[in-house]
């Protein structure tokens, strides 16, 4: 595959970009940082900015090799916010540090960041006007877990898994020392062929407020539908059972409701824990899941000018590890479609369909990069073949089901066909050393994407209304558990 030995992952703040060293820390479950490269996220007084990459020598100090590096690579991409003293933001256009690949698939555009205009009309997308919601989410006070906090509006977690208790146990002690004042957390128990997961939580996390449910249908929209139908909060917020929260990151990702009625969703920014194997590198030099750390707006009434399948395009807005949806808005367009994520043969998409049909129903979707979520990436060859087919497979699908479930919107997504045409073909095209950078595009190294895992992209593509169409058939008559009351 040609990517060479790991590379270490940590997390360095400092007070003020040509401030002091605050700390640098490990990321959350890595290895301890030494000689090598080093690749890390940069926090300004604990706000994330930007990530750089670094090769630190045998005899020097990682701190300050690491924040040499941030100095002169982030110099001009970042800003004092104005609403917070103190606070700081990196500016809304790209740059060199907008996640870790670069030139990934997925890095920021112009016009996409909040305050960019560059937008349009949209009429035609929206099927009607949408409600006030539920009241205002603030980030509140410091908690230990999941405590009562007055005139907050609880906050639902749901954690889908399937077999993983050794990963889960990770995630649940990360969600459990969140800083938001009124929390539950729920563990759906997908399609469970062993008694482990119902186990970890009763004899280790039911004490401490976390709830089990079981979810017999297999797959993930159908466990998230489950954890929605099961949810008590006004908002409702999900991760993986593979990532490790920032203490931070649930306040963050519900403060945004606070100031917007019409938000329906937000998501946050997924950087990865480890990138020890040759596997793991290639998957974040390829993009990840990150979305870059400028905040960015989507709103139906005036969709950015440069995305050419807006609002098809649900991969811009974020990804399933990290998002938060409010709960009537949520309910009201019939949770996630079923026949859709992993675990089922469609094999993917159902987070993208979420994105879709919230936008769709005439609601505003915020992507912040200060909620952040740590990924543990896969590791193997196999898997990252697996993933690679499975994201194109998942898009397609999503794209099948918008379709099926909402067939008015058929002549708004075949205008856009040719130009979303070349943008499928391009976020799957092969891409040689010269192109392809190592996480963050500040290294001297680079690693292709294989043409193999190209090829399976555009196979799973390919493969996605089929396997949509299949998995609908599994699940026909099945409807969101809330409707049911089962």
């Amino acid at each position: 595959m040609g990517v060479g030995p790991g590379i270490g992952v940590g997390e360095l703040d400092l007070d003020g970009l040509d401030g002091d060293v605050l700390s640098l820390n490990p990321a959350p479950g890595a290895p301890p940082l030494g000689p090598g490269e080093v690749y890390a996220l940069v926090r300004l007084r604990g706000r994330p900015v930007g990530t750089v990459l670094a090769r630190v020598g045998e005899d020097e100090d990682a701190a300050q090799t690491l924040a040499a590096v941030a100095r002169k690579q982030l110099a001009g991409f970042v800003s004092v916010r104005r609403d917070e003293p103190g606070g700081v933001e990196a500016c809304s256009g790209p740059h060199p540090a907008e996640g870790p690949v670069g030139a990934g698939a997925d890095a920021a555009e112009p016009g996409v960041a909040g305050g960019c205009p560059g937008l349009h009309s949209a009429e035609g997308l929206t099927e009607g006007p949408v409600g006030a919601g539920p009241g205002a989410v603030g980030a509140g006070g410091v908690a230990a877990g999941p405590v009562r906090g007055a005139g907050v509006p609880r906050v639902s977690v749901v954690v889908a898994t399937r077999e993983r208790a050794g990963q889960l146990a990770r995630a649940l002690d990360s969600l459990l020392g969140q800083d938001h004042p009124d929390y539950e957390i729920l563990v759906v128990d997908n399609n469970p062929t062993t008694d482990r997961t119902r186990a970890l939580v009763e004899r280790h996390y039911a004490a401490r407020g976390v709830r089990y449910v079981v979810e017999p249908v297999p797959g993930l929209a159908a466990a998230h539908n489950r954890g929605v139908a099961a949810a008590r909060g006004a908002i409702l917020a999900f991760t993986d059972d593979d990532v490790v929260a920032d203490r931070r990151w649930l306040s963050s990702l519900v403060a945004p409701f606070a100031d917007d009625a019409r938000l329906g969703c937000v998501t946050g920014l997924i950087l990865p824990a480890r990138l020890t194997t040759p596997a793991q590198i290639l998957l974040e030099s390829h993009g990840g899941f990150t979305k870059g750390f400028a905040p960015r707006h989507f709103d139906p009434r005036r969709p950015p000018h440069d995305e050419p399948l807006f609002p098809f395009t649900a991969g811009r807005f974020g990804s399933g590890a990290n998002m938060a949806f409010r709960a009537d808005a949520l309910r009201t367009v019939g949770g996630f479609d079923p026949a859709t994520g992993t675990g089922t043969p469609a094999r993917g998409g159902d987070d993208l369909y979420a994105f879709a049909r919230i936008v769709v129903a005439g609601h505003r979707l915020r992507y912040t990069p200060d909620a952040l979520v740590w990924h543990h990436h896969r590791e193997t060859w196999q898997d990252l073949e697996n993933q690679a087919y499975g994201y194109g497979a998942g898009l397609t699908a999503y794209l099948t089901a918008i379709i099926a479930r909402r067939p008015a919107l058929l002549p708004a997504l075949l205008a856009r066909v040719p130009r979303g045409l070349a943008h499928a073909l391009a976020i799957s095209a092969y891409r040689d050393a010269g192109e392809q950078s190592v996480p963050g595009e500040h290294g001297a190294r680079s690693h292709p994407w294989p043409r193999s895992l190209s090829r399976l992209e555009r196979r799973g593509m390919l493969y996605g209304p089929l396997g949509y169409l299949r998995a609908r058939r599994q699940v026909r008559g099945h409807r969101p558990p809330w409707e049911t009351g089962r």
